[in-house]
């Protein structure tokens, strides 16, 4: 279960019982006030992460091998957004869990996440098989010395 989505809403009515109990109405304007400037800052955060991941191509990130390091179990899709500067790639339907997105890099080697409730509970790093662009190395055919 999410506590977050009982904590939130408890918090604000144990804050403007207590300002009500404090102040009477002016608490109450306070509290209210304070409630939504929390808002508002959440608000200005998604709508900057959305406007720069707009300019962006969907599913490309800079450095594939960066971003694999810098994922954390648990992290929302909204911070791994914020981490891309893209949206993901979607692989799965739309509205269906498990939700798998995927950033690919300029050289192909690409990020899979996977989102259980809105959170990263998986992700896979593949980078593009090497091609061996000389049979022979140079090491292998050396001159011998006479």
């Amino acid at each position: 279960m999410n506590f977050n989505k009982i904590l939130a809403p408890a918090a604000i009515v144990v804050l403007t019982v207590g300002a009500w109990h404090a102040f009477q109405w002016a608490g109450i304007a306070l509290a209210a006030g304070g409630v939504v400037m929390w808002i508002l800052l959440h608000f200005t955060r998604i709508v900057t992460i959305l406007k720069k991941a707009a300019n962006r191509p969907i599913g490309h990130v800079s450095s594939a091998v960066m971003l694999n390091a810098k994922l954390q179990k648990g992290a929302t899709l909204m911070h791994v957004i914020a981490m891309t500067k893209s949206l993901g790639e979607l692989l799965t339907e739309k509205d269906t869990q498990p939700e798998v997105y995927r950033w690919t890099d300029a050289g192909q080697s690409h990020v899979t996440c996977t989102f259980v409730g809105g959170k990263l509970s998986d992700w896979a790093m593949e980078r593009p098989a090497a091609e061996e662009t000389a049979e022979n190395s140079p090491a292998e055919t050396s001159n011998p010395a006479h």
